[in-house]
């Protein structure tokens, strides 16, 4: 049986306005008809493998926890990371996890925000380096390159490990991103194969080389897992925080692939793609005559060779030509196809100036359901909140501001002090300053429900949680 093991981690800044610190790539449907996480786990049908194990940040551990539910992939699975530490320290949490009852998985280590266009191609390679990750192997997966990409690190393949129809090579070297001359160069070789980060190995002895080349990374993991606890109500596995913040940050590449000589690498030719920029995502999506990829209430003419993804608003694009074109709820970005990479110009002014569109969307998820922030203003906000049947509030109060239910569909149960009562479309309910309170969808249906806030301090720090379904503080 193989464990898959799902890094899940990162913001995609690069995919800016559409991937935000808390709502990243992965959990975006960017391509397909999921989430780039779901997409993940479900190409892993037709393997041998057993629920994947999934590493995320805390911050995000609802949306993991929430997407894995929606195709039915959530049974305690989830390790949260308190901060991130890069791929070697999240592989060896996996790893120390996955043999904590004596047993020794193979381990299928990818990425939740990678395109495969060819699942089976994906599947063959995977039944390849089975053989020889069950002897020992270090097994990564080198993508075939299709052009002389200089965004990507290479791998330079050695000598043939196996003379069958779908060869296996020992691994020379790994090597840094190149500039176009180098990747020409590698390109015309056919010797180097584009680095893809999955790996499969046996988790004792990824261990052991773990304890070989980096025991410092190994020692600060077992702390960390040692004094884990899994939340039943919320399928988290939570490591020791103060164990985790001193390990190393470094790549499971830099730490152990570079250096083990049992490293092996199976070519992969799947239409693989890390979707990296939107000039990537141009180049994975399906497009029209006029070589337009269009996701959303879009119109064009005389416009070639787009990228134009819309949330909710009609876009028109007239007499333009190779531009990047995404609209969201509160931000819009157009951009030259060619100039995608400078994407995180923006990220870095939003973050300099502390503004909010780099970290959130206007729209943003919670464990009860979603809340869109419709009016942002000094002394008042106005939310429209949706919260799925089941979910509810935690028992909270505020010390600066008042709130002001209305209800616009489905039933309400609301605890207000020493009130507990019922209400319906159309009604209303008013939470006073310092009033102790609760939310919550009895019903079969979604809640929906607008928010006024109103006082002189409006920030997320005045929610002051007595009681929390969801485990936050």
């Amino acid at each position: 049986m193989i464990l898959p093991v799902i890094m899940a981690g990162g913001t995609g800044s690069r995919l800016w306005p559409m991937s935000r610190e808390l709502y990243p790539k992965q959990f975006l449907r960017l391509h397909g008809d999921n989430s780039m996480l779901q997409e993940t786990v479900s190409r892993l049908k037709g393997l041998d493998v057993s629920a994947p194990l999934v590493i995320c940040n805390e911050e995000h551990r609802f949306l993991v926890a929430e997407q894995l539910r929606q195709i039915n992939q959530l049974s305690d699975n989830i390790i949260l990371e308190p901060v991130g530490r890069n791929t070697a320290p999240a592989i060896t949490l996996a790893a120390l996890s996955a043999i904590e009852n004596g047993s020794d998985p193979l381990l299928l280590v990818l990425a939740a925000d990678h395109v495969i266009e060819s699942p089976d191609a994906f599947h063959q390679a995977v039944q390849n380096a089975i053989p020889f990750a069950e002897e020992g192997k270090l097994v990564t997966f080198g993508i075939v390159p299709t052009g002389p990409e200089t965004g990507y690190g290479y791998i330079q393949r050695g000598t043939e490990f196996s003379s069958d129809a779908d060869p296996v090579f020992r691994v020379q070297r790994f090597v840094e991103k190149p500039n176009l001359e180098t990747a020409l160069q590698y390109l015309e070789s056919g010797e180097y194969y584009w680095n893809s980060g999955m790996f499969l190995f046996r988790a004792r002895r990824f261990l052991e080389e773990m304890a070989k080349f980096r025991p410092d990374i190994l020692e600060a993991c077992q702390k960390a897992i040692e004094t884990s606890h899994t939340d039943e109500q919320q399928d988290f596995i939570r490591v020791d925080k103060a164990a985790f913040i001193s390990c190393p940050d470094e790549s499971v590449d830099y730490a152990v692939m570079e250096k083990t000589t049992d490293a092996i690498v199976v070519p992969l030719d799947a239409g693989w793609n890390d979707v990296g920029s939107w000039s990537a995502l141009w180049d994975v999506n399906d497009k029209n005559a006029e070589g337009n990829a269009i996701n959303g209430d879009v119109f064009t003419h005389n416009a070639n060779n787009c990228y134009i993804n819309t949330d909710e608003k009609l876009v028109a694009a007239i007499g333009v030509d190779n531009l990047v074109i995404v609209n969201t709820k509160d931000a819009v970005l157009v951009i030259d196809k060619n100039q995608v990479q400078d994407v995180k110009k923006v990220v870095e002014y939003l973050k300099n100036n502390k503004r909010r569109e780099y970290r959130l969307h206007r729209e943003s998820y919670r464990p009860w359901g979603r809340n869109d922030n419709v009016v942002t203003a000094p002394r008042y906000h106005v939310n429209r909140i949706t919260v799925k049947p089941g979910g509810q509030f935690s028992l909270q109060m505020h010390h600066h501001r008042a709130e002001h239910w209305v209800i616009l569909s489905g039933t309400a149960r609301v605890i207000l002090e020493d009130k507990n009562y019922l209400l319906s479309e159309n009604e209303s309910t008013f939470i006073p300053i310092g009033a102790q309170h609760m939310l919550e969808n009895p019903g079969k249906i979604p809640l929906e429900l607008l928010e006024i806030q109103s006082g002189s301090y409006l920030e997320d720090d005045d929610i002051i949680r007595i009681k929390d379904h969801y485990g936050r503080c």
